[in-house]
């Protein structure tokens, strides 16, 4: 019996330790995360950097009312071509059109007085004249002559002032009709007609911007770089903007709906200061827009490429930032992680990096879990 039970605890025993050390692989499995990794190699790489733009075009003319008052009726839509001369808006014409009236009036009124004063003139002309007859036969005394004299005298001023009279009660009409057709809004130049902010009903003034219209045949599309940007298109100042523009490729446009612009365009000029409240260097790419497909006002992205050659380029993904600081973590022989810091381009697409140091030919990273999952002295089992 003694035999027997010695038998079967040592059996037990046995059985528990197996079991033990089955559990702990089984850990030690299941502690040892799966984790997708990539071997770098050098590659021809071209990276787009995105930068918020808006359009502009090259020819855009302000539309602004002359005189206050309410928009009665909107003549045009946006994004439409119009005529040099076409009504784009007409303006309540109520108290236009009555300030017209009594110009009318007061003109009518100065007329029928200036033609009052010019009969007065002609009656004492015609006194005068027979006075000095009557003086020449010494009918009539001297002084009785100086009357008809100084009556004549003061018809002439009573008619200059009525022509006067007349003079500016035309000006004044003058003036309101042209205040008249101020309320109706043409354009000043042909092309296409932006964004209509103010619809009938709408109470406008001389400082009202209605609309900008624009000759579109090319399009003017206005970003900024921050002063990194600018000292990586710069090479940190080695050759200067300008010689950096000229050396660089033709630009995409990205739309707001997502699509591509079918035609590249260039950078033409940038402001070459960077400005110290915004921090950024404004530029201006021009786009040709034959088809009118682009519009005065639109927002899209302008799409830099950044080509190189025997580059390393990582997904962003694959890293991670301390103070400032790239971090990928390399994987060893033994499927060890280790946190490996790196430099890259400044400029970059949103989903990739150029890395200009930190990693060679042959290293394997890890691409997944990065700063959830993977930790430095990490054992994983990559998965490729």
């Amino acid at each position: 019996m003694k035999k027997n039970w010695l038998s079967m605890a040592v059996m037990f025993l046995a059985f528990a330790g197996l079991v033990s050390c089955g559990k702990k692989e089984q850990q030690q499995q299941q502690q040892t995360p799966e984790l997708a990794v990539m071997t770098i190699g050098e590659e021809d790489a071209t990276l787009q950097t995105a930068y918020p733009a808006t359009l502009r075009g090259t020819n855009d003319v302000e539309v602004r009312p002359q005189v206050q008052g309410f928009i009665t009726q909107v003549c045009v839509q946006e994004g439409q071509r119009v005529a040099k001369g076409q009504v784009l808006f007409r303006i309540d014409q109520v108290q236009a059109k009555a300030a017209v009236d009594a110009a009318k009036g007061q003109v009518s009124q100065a007329r029928a007085a200036v033609e009052v004063a010019q009969a007065n003139v002609n009656t004492q002309t015609t006194n005068n004249n027979n006075s000095k007859l009557l003086l020449n036969q010494n009918i009539i005394a001297p002084t009785a002559y100086q009357l008809s004299v100084d009556a004549l005298n003061a018809a002439k001023a009573q008619l200059n002032q009525a022509r006067a009279a007349l003079a500016s009660a035309n000006a004044q009409l003058v003036s309101a009709q042209k205040t008249l057709s101020y309320s109706t809004v043409t354009a000043p130049t042909s092309g296409i007609v932006g964004t209509i902010d103010y619809k009938e009903g709408a109470l406008v003034s001389p400082s009202t911007l209605l609309t900008v219209l624009s000759n579109n045949g090319e399009i003017e599309a206005y970003f900024s770089m921050n002063e990194k940007e600018v000292l990586a298109l710069t090479d940190n100042g080695q050759r200067s903007v300008e010689q950096a523009i000229a050396a660089m490729p033709q630009v995409s446009l990205k739309l707001a709906n997502g699509e591509v612009y079918p035609f590249k365009g260039r950078i033409k000029s940038v402001s070459g200061v960077v400005d110290q409240q915004t921090g950024a260097a404004k530029f201006i790419a021009v786009f040709p827009n034959s088809n009118g497909m682009l519009h005065s006002g639109n927002s899209a992205e302008v799409l830099i490429p950044n080509r190189r050659s025997n580059a390393i380029r990582i997904p962003q993904k694959a890293t991670t930032e301390i103070q400032d600081m790239k971090f990928v973590f390399t994987i060893d022989k033994n499927n060890m992680a280790h946190r490996t810091p790196i430099t890259v381009e400044e400029q970059n697409d949103g989903q990739t990096y150029i890395v200009t140091s930190g990693l060679n030919n042959g290293d394997v990273i890890v691409t997944e879990g990065v700063g959830i999952t993977v930790k430095d002295s990490l054992i994983i089992k990559p998965k490729r």
